[in-house]
């Protein structure tokens, strides 16, 4: 499958979707103007690939500063594909990275643990200083 990138614009994160390495980065800011449209394709593409997965270790890197309602309904969408695919024998590891001061973001991390069991959950505080 051919690997997805999307540069990142002021209201939309960079996607570098390696699917050949298995690493799915996204990384910036999510509020774009229609969430639905952004991330559609994207994981429509997701799903793809994940199809194709048997017994796969699969990286997912997430660096988001900041998302808007609309966006977390379509990143929960995903995070439910990559648990699907945790619990079909792929070993899904997720790590989440936040600046260190921002309680909201830690809390959206834990509730992502808390919700996405089969994820192998790590949690990465930045110190942006």
């Amino acid at each position: 499958m051919e690997n997805l990138f999307i540069a990142a614009t002021p209201s939309t994160p960079e996607v570098d979707f390696r699917f050949d390495q298995h690493t799915l980065s996204l990384k910036g800011e999510s509020y774009p103007e229609n969430a639905a449209s952004f991330y559609g394709g994207v994981l429509e593409r997701v799903r793809q690939y994940l199809a194709g997965c048997k017994g796969t270790e699969i990286r997912i890197n997430v660096s988001l500063a900041y998302f808007n309602s609309s966006s977390t309904k379509l990143l929960f969408s995903m995070f439910d594909a990559f648990n699907q695919a945790a619990l079909a024998g792929n070993e899904v590891s997720l790590n989440w990275f936040h600046d260190e001061d921002d309680e909201t973001l830690f809390e959206f991390g834990q509730e992502i643990h808390q919700d996405y069991p089969a994820l192998r959950f790590t949690d990465v505080p930045v110190n942006t200083d």
